[in-house]
């Protein structure tokens, strides 16, 4: 049986987040709007953002560039975020008295988040004649 040889030069550099006090259906709009972007303007959009969660969020990316830079040795001017996902966590479920005795349940919904970073290379253009 083949195995599959993965690069051994791409070295993947990704930090977890694990227990984020939001639902999921609210990090992913998040999420998705910082993957392709530089870490660093990852970081400057977040630190502007209007949502509660996005601290967390840029906790998250900080940690994984610093990850990069001290396991790696990667530079962190050249990182950008490759993946950015969230999955489920815990759901805390607690209850509300309401009137005439009755209880109206409250969902308090934990996440997981992870952030993959990578190196992005030097792509060398090739300006041949032309003819």
């Amino acid at each position: 049986m083949k195995k599959n040889k993965k690069n051994i030069d791409t070295k993947i550099v990704r930090a977890i987040n694990k227990n984020i006090r939001s639902s999921t259906r609210k990090l992913s709009p998040i999420l998705k709007s910082i993957v392709g972007k530089r870490a660093e303007e990852a970081i400057r959009d977040l630190s502007f953002s209007e949502k509660r969660i996005s601290q967390d969020i840029k906790k998250t990316i900080s940690s994984a560039v610093a990850n990069a830079e001290n396991n790696f040795q990667y530079d962190i001017d050249r990182l950008i975020v490759k993946e950015a996902y969230c999955g489920k966590q815990i759901v805390m479920k607690r209850f509300r008295a309401r009137a005439k005795g009755r209880a109206a349940p409250i969902k308090k919904p934990y996440s997981n988040v992870t952030i993959v970073l990578k190196e992005k290379t030097q792509e060398l253009k090739q300006d041949g004649p032309k003819s």
